[in-house]
């Protein structure tokens, strides 16, 4: 098991076996497509946009639909808002620090864990050339999105450590909720991770903020 020494701005140094990133809001800024999409969404069917927003984060296209208007087919809205992420790229930028820190990361020990859809993940880490991880998580391969556990725990699995070993990267409440459901420690991004009892170890500016001090492919028992 290879171990890594990440340093954090308050001096912190995190020892873990794996890194597993958030897509939206930690990698990708992707937060002026998702609003252009949602907006324009929302307005063909009369609802209010800013609840639309405030609501989308750690959802799936379904779960949001289902959420803000129940009243739609949402397998079909999905799809159609699906399509429309899929096919608008044109603001899409990699977050501060994202690539620098990512290709320090041998490949055996990240991963991506979105609540997007597999083409958009690609899509967007293709548009913004990050590079696609071994183990990418989507909403296609779960059957719970967050802020239940299975998508950190079925990466944790697929990189072949444990959760306890893990440190997670989120923005969004869900996101660290799901974190800590799967005994992961979290690291949260400025910005959203304020929600209502969102929980977090450690709280960075960006990912610009985080070091890889050393990475041990010959370890001993991880310090906690």
């Amino acid at each position: 098991m290879t171990l890594i020494q990440l340093g954090l701005p308050d001096h912190t140094t995190l020892t873990c076996a794996a890194v597993l990133f958030d897509m939206d809001g930690v990698l990708v800024d992707s937060a002026a497509v998702i609003e252009q999409n949602l907006r324009g969404w929302a307005g063909e069917h009369g609802l209010d946009a800013d609840h639309v927003i405030a609501v989308c984060p750690g959802r799936t296209l379904a779960e949001l639909v289902a959420e803000v208007a129940p009243f739609l087919d949402a397998r079909a809205e999905a799809q159609r808002l699906l399509e429309q992420d899929i096919s608008n790229t044109d603001r899409l930028t990699a977050c501060p620090g994202a690539e620098h820190l990512i290709r320090q990361l041998p490949e055996s020990v990240w991963a991506v864990v979105t609540s997007g859809h597999y083409p958009v993940a690609v899509t967007r880490l293709t548009h913004t050339r990050l590079p696609i991880p071994d183990v990418l998580i989507t909403a296609d391969d779960v059957s719970t999105g967050k802020p239940a556990p299975e998508g950190y725990l079925t990466a944790a699995s697929r990189l072949g450590v444990e959760p306890r070993d893990c440190v997670v990267i989120e923005d969004a409440p869900a996101g660290l909720h799901a974190a800590k459901a799967a005994g992961m420690r979290a690291i949260a991004i400025a910005g959203r991770e304020g929600g209502p009892f969102a929980p977090y170890d450690h709280r960075i500016e960006s990912l610009s903020s985080i070091k890889v001090l050393h990475i041990d492919t010959t370890p001993t028992v991880p310090e906690r």
